[in-house]
């Protein structure tokens, strides 16, 4: 159940949504099967396997995007294409032009389309009235942008806007590493990438190494910045931070996992405490990073 990624957005604390208006957005545009002839197709599918597309629990909400794509490769496609070809050329005594190849391989896709077998990825999306977040759970940007945009058409008027934090991450994370000292609440762990804005783009790499202060100190006096540092909070979840304020790699940690309802006897509850454990630790651990990272600059211009 736990959340690999945080691709984060903003909504109004205290979004007035409920899960019924939710419902009712989203189900025009549920996930239905790809017919014969379709390359790919997507829409929402519900979490749980049932008829509902909104979980919730403790007015917290999950929602599941499903993206449908047939594999047809491309190197197919050309053989088909090709055989098509040399049957045409002796049809009609000369080698199709470029126009005519085109048409041969159009025809050939919709042939072999209803033959090809189809990928399904879903993606879930934890949306959190209260405290006025959503978040994906991939760290492919052109994924979100999918789903974002398919979410624009579900919802009605979204109030959707990106996190604007008074210090950049790849500020904040530079001077974390300059300095050793991590900010309140987390801990500084063994990967982390630094980067030369300058030609070349240079770039040096640390997995599972020590980040002795000396070594961060040379590499960021000679122009590289910190582009992703792996870090931990309140020793309950780990994370690589990005420079987009994207969280990957996010894992709960021991103290999480000893935390569970260990009274949940079923599927349905084990998922329900798991949700409810999930998103009220998420919500914590954003509001102390947007705090370390300056706090958010809209709320800052409201105080």
């Amino acid at each position: 159940m736990w959340f690999k990624n945080l691709q984060l957005h903003r909504l109004p604390a205290h979004w007035s949504v409920t899960p019924e208006q939710m419902q009712q957005w989203l189900a025009p545009l549920a996930f239905s099967d790809a017919s014969s002839i379709e390359n790919e197709r997507r829409g929402w599918v519900s979490p749980r396997g049932n008829d509902s597309l909104v979980y919730t629990a403790n007015r917290q909400m999950l929602i599941t995007y499903r993206a449908e794509k047939k594999l047809l490769p491309a190197s197919v496609v050309t053989q088909f294409t090709k055989e098509r070809a040399i049957e045409l050329e002796e049809q009609q005594g000369f080698k199709p032009g470029r126009k005519q190849m085109r048409e041969l391989k159009e025809q050939v896709t919709d042939e072999l389309l209803p033959r090809a077998f189809s990928i399904r990825r879903d993606t879930n999306i934890w949306i959190d009235p209260v405290h006025g977040w959503l978040a994906l759970d991939t760290a492919s940007a052109t994924l979100a942008d999918d789903i974002i945009g398919l979410l624009v058409k579900s919802v009605t008027d979204l109030p959707l806007a990106s996190v604007r934090v008074a210090r950049a991450p790849v500020s904040a994370m530079t001077d974390w590493l300059l300095t050793g000292d991590a900010p309140a609440g987390f801990t500084l762990d063994r990967d982390t990438e630094l980067r030369s804005a300058g030609e070349g783009n240079a770039t040096v790499r640390y997995v599972g190494h020590a980040l002795e202060a000396e070594d961060m100190r040379r590499h960021i006096e000679a122009g590289k910045q910190c582009m992703r540092l792996a870090m931990t909070w309140a020793d309950r979840v780990s994370f690589v931070l990005t420079p987009s304020l994207t969280l990957k790699r996010v894992t709960a940690l021991d103290v999480l996992k000893e935390a569970s309802d260990p009274t949940a006897v079923n599927d349905d509850e084990r998922f329900e405490a798991d949700f409810a454990l999930m998103t009220g630790e998420f919500a914590r651990m954003l509001a102390d990073l947007t705090e370390a990272l300056g706090g958010e600059e809209d709320l800052r211009a409201a105080a």
